[in-house]
């Protein structure tokens, strides 16, 4: 794997190295040991799907409050994504900063969303598939969240919104 950090300290782009041959070719996409030598979580304790109809529905702004902080290891495997994250640790540089990314199946890049960061993506197909691994169970009561839109980030998203559930789209302003 080729870990590239973003322009947000703690958090990579991460691409496959493929060994090729006459079948195709055959690449890591997990390591414990490679994520545990840059800092990075490797504890996962459980995987989830998104499976999205429509270009442009969007999924975000979704966040854990502590304890439950979770980190995220994001795959797009059909179709296309934008993806997006929010520095929200407040000793950090980079806080309130966010960086946006197109995944997607064909690259097969990755993208490690460290504890203490916002996470939503923008589907940018039809029938797009994205896979997460993620270091912490999931708890409602701590599960936070601000509006996609907010103009304090002035985050660009590709595209218009064309689906998008209630309960994002009801989520407050950032620090309201």
């Amino acid at each position: 794997m080729i870990f590239k950090e973003t322009k947000l300290p703690g958090a990579f782009l991460i691409e496959i190295d493929p060994l090729h041959d006459e079948r195709g070719f055959f690449a890591r996409t997990w390591c414990s040991l490679e994520f545990s030598e840059r800092g990075l979580n490797p504890n996962l304790v459980q995987c989830s799907i998104s499976y999205n109809y429509k270009k442009g529905t969007l999924r975000g702004m979704h966040f854990q409050n502590p304890p439950y902080e979770e980190a995220k290891l994001v795959k797009c495997t059909r179709g296309r994504i934008f993806d997006v994250i929010v520095d929200l640790r407040s000793a950090s540089a980079t806080y309130e900063q966010w960086f946006g990314i197109e995944l997607s199946a064909e690259d097969r890049n990755m993208l490690y969303v460290p504890e203490g960061f916002a996470h939503g993506f923008q589907t940018l197909e039809d029938c797009t598939e994205v896979f997460y691994q993620i270091s912490q169970f999931y708890h409602s009561d701590h599960a936070r969240g601000f509006k996609y839109d907010d103009a304090f980030f002035g985050i660009q998203w590709p595209l218009p919104v064309t689906s998008i559930s209630e309960k994002d789209s009801c989520y407050p302003d950032y620090g309201n």
